[in-house]
């Protein structure tokens, strides 16, 4: 049966329709300039260059090197299949709200999208010093713990592609140094998770592990983020307890 045809609703604001629309036309097209998503959408170059640059903030964009717009990490994320990240979150909130509940710090949960990482879920603590929820947040890759947790599970021949130099869209994007790179995945390899030491954030230090999928590769990483302030050496060993007791349950369940 055919479902009626929509009609817009009575008081969407303008501005929001638009915002939506071109991130319909960048899935749709990949590129698009000023000029065109102004005549695309029947308004002024100044507002088309607005909504742009807010789909740029939002990580929805990226700016080229020609002054165009392609698709941005947020919108990648929608190559996934969108039932997996709803599968996946579904089996790790209760887990995250239960992990925080024995730790008493912010808990994130995040895949990794090319050379980023997004969080999709986050769950935060209840003290009044604490990581804010980092959720729908993006980062790169190399510089999250996530992100390190994932890029651990490629070979170097991969990683060397991931990265290679040729391959850089946004002008702005800083590169890993792979060198470096390699030796601190080689670490998080050995001891199966990753330590982030304010890498990401000053003041903030995490731990993270993987989420692994019914085939067993990485899927997802968990993390736990806290005040660098409350950070101590001697707590790492129990914090990773919970943190891999948490994330062999949400394995479970996926």
């Amino acid at each position: 049966m055919a479902k009626p045809m929509k009609t817009p609703p009575a008081y969407a604001p303008t501005s929001v329709d638009h915002a939506l629309r071109l991130a319909q036309i960048l899935q749709l097209d990949g590129v698009i300039t000023v000029s065109a998503a102004a005549e695309r959408l029947g308004v002024a170059r100044s507002t088309a260059h607005r909504l742009l640059t807010a789909l740029v903030y939002r990580d929805f964009a990226v700016q080229n090197d020609d002054r165009s717009y392609r698709v941005g990490p947020v919108l990648a994320l929608a190559e996934r299949a969108q039932s997996d990240v709803g599968a996946l979150r579904a089996a790790a909130l209760g887990e995250m709200r239960a992990l925080v509940d024995r730790i008493d710090e912010t808990v994130n949960l995040s895949i990794r999208t090319g050379r980023n990482v997004r969080f999709i879920a986050s769950v935060e603590c209840g003290q009044a010093l604490r990581v804010g929820s980092r959720e729908g947040m993006v980062f790169p890759a190399h510089q999250a713990t996530g992100g390190l947790v994932a890029l651990a599970a490629l070979s170097d021949e991969e990683l060397a592609q991931l990265y290679a130099p040729g391959d850089r869209g946004d002008p702005a994007e800083e590169l890993p140094d792979l060198a470096r790179l390699r030796r601190d995945l080689r670490s998080v390899r050995h001891s199966g998770v990753a330590l982030n030491l304010e890498r990401t954030e000053r003041g903030v230090v995490a731990v993270g592990c993987p989420v692994k999928g019914r085939d067993g590769a990485t899927g997802a990483a968990l993390s736990i983020s806290m005040p660098s302030v409350r950070y101590s050496p001697k707590e790492i060993k129990p914090l990773v307890a919970a943190l891999t007791s948490a994330a062999d349950a949400i394995s479970r369940a996926l």
